[in-house]
């Protein structure tokens, strides 16, 4: 070949020089003997041990692994000749041009030609093959120490003869591939004959190189002979390549352990994340679904206090935890894809859709929470408004009555005289007027009662003490009142005598003191009202109740001029007055009092419901606000939502470009929370007035928060998912441009923005893009068709074959959904036209790591890989249950075929 043009120069060169020739002889010599020793012999002088041809054979099998044509064994000089041309032709055989070496010369014995012909299999056999960067033999071989001496100082390879004669370069080729065989910081340079010693024994003695070389004629040679150098330096280079070979398998394993690693701590993270999760989801719940009623409104508020404050400060945190949690789910799920591994399934109940689960469980507690919350508002406030008027009607009823018992039950009739007993008579019969009158508030007192008692008002015993109190001092009130008219009536008969005057005063004064009484207590009946309708219906009631103040008036003057005709006619009959009215306790002077009393709390009245009004347009003011913010936050969250589903269908330019401007867009998004915590403010004031309706808005707080927080996952997903395009993109090799096709190819086909293709779809759009899956052996090749077919497939509306694209819906759509998702697409394309590292790839590097065995030690793995990735191994790997292992053995194929999946191999 042309790799032995510059080197033959036998026929040239007649004189070759004594130094060169003693090197050569001692390393050409101890070169083949190192091949010959398989065999079981050796030679002790080149030119003499060829001669017959015999060992000459020998050496090209050994060195070969060829069978060469049977020697003769005769012991003429034509014998030996036959034997040598059988060598030779081998050799020719080999595409060597052999120029003026021939079998006379050989077996005369001639130096120079029997050298010549070693050198030439040296070459063949032992350099041609070794080329680095695609050069030629002695140059690749050049490049090799090169690279391999250059971090050593003192080093510096430029040839094959001078460059060695220090011997640091032999012992920086074998400190570089065995640091633990030589110390090279103790070498001097200015040294060379125990460097070149050194370098000699070492090799010898523990790399299984024979000595080919006297470091004495290295140095006193003033340029080493190169074919003995280079000899010599490539059966470094053979016993490296083992070495070599190790190096790129264990680097290959500790890619695919990074990987498995990382994979299982990221398996770790969202274990432990989503177990926390749940964890506060769990204990959230029940407090979510206490029911514990409280006494008092003040501690239901408290309560509500407690429910804003988690909805506020507690919740936030959590919902960006749930979507971390699903943004690491689908990292993980396109890492596992992209380097070929199984897909993760999360421990059971903790997958995205167990998380989502409990999360729809916890927002339907809160929702529930929170009706409750207002709806017992509503009840304990109405309940302590009950209360209150029951004691108040109560405490006036039992004002009244006090003293009643004991005047009904007295016997003043019967030592009075006739007058007397008529005016006690008259005085009773005002008396159960006066009664009449009172019976409506024994029974709104008893309604009131039984009002708290359905509505399992806290304190009802109490309540119901005193009203059956009321109305068994009533139900006596009513039988005395009877008895006492009957003896009245008996002992009427004998009583003719009677003042007309003052029972008139008696009949008018009585009711209208029950009026001025029923007035007063409605001027101070407490109110409760939600909206401005209410109190403006009870303002108009005061108006009216005002409009009647004139005619009262009139009958008050009317019923005092009463009185003061009394006095005339006694004045003008000279009558001298006992003093009372007998048949009525109702003093002009208590009928002044009261009126004055009533006017008082006129204007009272007056200004209570004025304030109750300005209450209420207060709280119209608020809904007003709220229904202000709450439909700009609604049309802002709209809008937003609108405009994230086009950036997701529109984008352009590279994914790098895209990822930066929605990171932009996400920062936007968050700069419009300021306006959502003052929506929280106007809610917050809105809960704290008790307002429970708002007519301006549809909006509702629950409803805007979740518009809010899908806005947010969603621009997180779709950040995401351009997160994972890149992983693909860098991970597969897939350039931007079909980056850029395959997106487009997908929009075009997604008819309806929703993110995915049904299968009819996904058809053409494997169509569009050239996917010729009719030619099940072209697609397999990784292979795209031709421009030109991709044409005609569009122009006829070819199908794909139906088994072939079942195979592939079955890939891209695994849960038979009948939709394909765009990273679902691109993991397809990139998995079909790139190439990725596989469990017989790894199987095939362990195996170079174990010396071609079927299992490897321990301590295999521990010299060739990393101490924490060959720890990793250790733990992980059964032991090897083969006949030919040995103890401590480790299965090394069942651990590969495990990172995979057993569907990988």
């Amino acid at each position: 070949g042309s790799y032995m043009v510059q080197e033959n120069d036998w026929d040239r060169d007649l004189l070759l020089d004594p130094a060169w020739e003693k090197q050569q002889r001692k390393t050409f010599t101890a070169w083949c003997n190192s091949h010959l020793r398989k065999a079981g012999t050796q030679i002790e002088n080149i030119e003499e041990d060829f001669r017959d041809g015999l060992k000459l054979m020998l050496l090209l099998e050994v060195i070969s692994g060829e069978r060469l044509p049977k020697p003769e064994r005769g012991k003429m000089r034509v014998h030996k000749i036959n034997n040598v041309n059988k060598a030779l032709d081998f050799i020719a055989s080999k595409g060597v041009k052999l120029v003026s070496i021939g079998a006379e010369e050989i077996v005369d014995g001639n130096v120079k030609m029997t050298l010549g012909m070693i050198w030439t299999i040296i070459l063949r056999f032992a350099i041609q093959d070794i080329s680095v960067e695609e050069t030629s033999a002695k140059e690749g071989l050049l490049l090799w120490c090169q690279r391999k001496t250059a971090p050593y100082k003192n080093v510096n390879v430029q040839n094959f003869h001078i460059s060695w004669k220090d011997g640091l370069a032999f012992n920086a080729l074998i400190h570089r591939h065995r640091p633990d065989l030589i110390d090279y910081d103790s070498l001097r340079k200015d040294d060379p004959v125990t460097n070149l010693n050194n370098a000699f024994e070492v090799a010898e003695k523990h790399l299984d190189i024979p000595k080919m070389l006297d470091a004495e004629d290295i140095v006193n040679t003033a340029r080493p002979d190169e074919k003995a150098i280079m000899t010599y330096v490539s059966s470094f280079y053979h016993a490296f390549s083992g070495a070599q070979k190790a190096e790129t398998a264990a680097n290959r394993i500790c890619k695919v352990l990074a990987v498995n690693q990382e994979n299982e701590q990221m398996m770790e993270d969202y274990e432990k994340l989503a177990s926390d999760l749940l964890e506060w989801i769990r204990r959230t719940i029940p407090w979510l679904e206490d029911r514990t009623q409280e006494k008092t409104v003040n501690d239901m508020q408290a309560k509500q206090e407690d429910f804003r404050d988690y909805r506020c400060v507690h919740k936030p945190p959590k919902v960006q935890e749930k979507c971390q949690l699903e943004i690491s789910f689908n990292t993980l799920q396109t890492k596992l894809r992209l380097s070929n591994r199984p897909a993760f399934m999360p421990s059971e109940g903790r997958m995205v859709s167990d998380i989502n689960g409990a999360w729809h469980t916890l927002e339907g507690a809160e929702k529930g929470y929170e009706e409750w919350i207002l709806s017992e508002i509503r009840r304990l406030e109405r309940l302590e408004h009950l209360a209150e008027k029951f004691h108040q009607k109560a405490a006036i009823h039992e004002s009244w009555t006090d003293g009643k018992e004991a005047m009904l039950k007295q016997k003043d009739y019967e030592t009075s005289t006739l007058s007397e007993v008529k005016a006690l008579l008259r005085k009773h019969e005002a008396f159960e007027s006066d009664l009449a009158a009172h019976q409506d508030r024994v029974e709104q007192i008893a309604a009131i009662a039984q009002e708290l008692n359905e509505l399992d008002y806290y304190d009802s015993a109490s309540v119901n003490t005193r009203c059956q109190k009321i109305c068994d001092q009533w139900d006596l009130l009513g039988t005395l009142t009877q008895s006492r008219k009957e003896s009245l009536e008996r002992t009427e008969k004998q009583l003719e005598t009677i003042d007309e005057l003052y029972l008139e005063y008696a009949k008018r004064a009585a009711p209208f003191n029950n009026w001025m009484e029923g007035a007063m207590e409605d001027l101070q009946d407490m109110f409760i009202v939600h909206n401005i309708e209410e109190i403006q219906g009870l303002i108009t009631a005061h108006e009216q109740f005002k409009s009647t103040l004139a005619e009262a008036n009139k009958e008050r003057e009317a019923i005092q001029s009463i009185q003061a005709e009394v006095q005339k006619i006694a004045q003008s009959n000279g009558i001298k007055l006992s003093g009372a009215n007998p048949y009525t306790t109702i003093t002009p002077s208590s009928i002044d009092s009261k009126w004055e009393k009533a006017m008082t709390m006129v204007p009272q009245r007056d200004s209570a419901l004025q304030e109750e009004l300005n209450k209420q347009n207060s709280n119209d003011s608020l809904r007003a606000k709220f229904a202000t913010q709450a439909n700009t936050v609604g049309a802002y969250i709209q809008e937003k939502m609108e405009e994230i589903g086009r950036i997701s269908i529109e984008m352009n330019g590279t994914l790098e470009d895209q990822l930066t401007n929605l990171k932009d867009y996400q920062k936007n998004i968050m700069s419009y929370m300021p306006e959502i915590n003052k929506l929280e403010g106007f809610h917050q004031l809105i809960q704290e007035a008790l307002i429970f309706d708002n007519q301006y808005t549809p909006y509702t707080m629950e409803h805007l928060r979740v518009g809010w927080e899908q806005l947010l996952t969603t621009i997180a997903r779709t950040i995401n998912e351009v997160e994972n395009q890149i992983l693909t993109r860098d991970a597969k090799g897939i350039s931007q441009e079909q980056l850029y096709e395959y997106r487009a190819s997908f929009n075009h086909f997604d008819k309806d923005h929703s993110g995915a293709l049904q299968a009819e779809e996904f058809k053409a759009c494997l169509i569009s893009l050239g996917y010729d899956v009719e030619n099940d052996k072209q697609k397999r090749s990784g292979q795209m068709v031709s421009d030109d077919f991709r044409a005609l497939l569009i122009s006829t509306g070819n199908s794909l074959g139906e088994g072939e694209f079942a195979r592939i819906m079955s890939i891209v759509d695994p849960n038979n959904s009948g939709a394909v998702t765009f990273q679902a697409f691109i993991d397809f394309m990139s998995r079909e036209t790139t190439d990725t590292d596989t469990a017989d790839q790894v199987i095939a590097s362990f195996k170079i790591l174990a010396g071609d065995k079927n299992y490897i030690t321990a301590e295999e793995l521990r010299r060739e890989l990393p101490p924490d990735q060959a720890e990793y191994c250790i733990a992980r790997m059964a032991p090897y249950a083969g006949p030919d292992g040995v103890p401590g053995a480790l299965d090394y194929m069942s651990f590969s075929t495990a990172l995979y999946g057993e569907s990988d191999l």
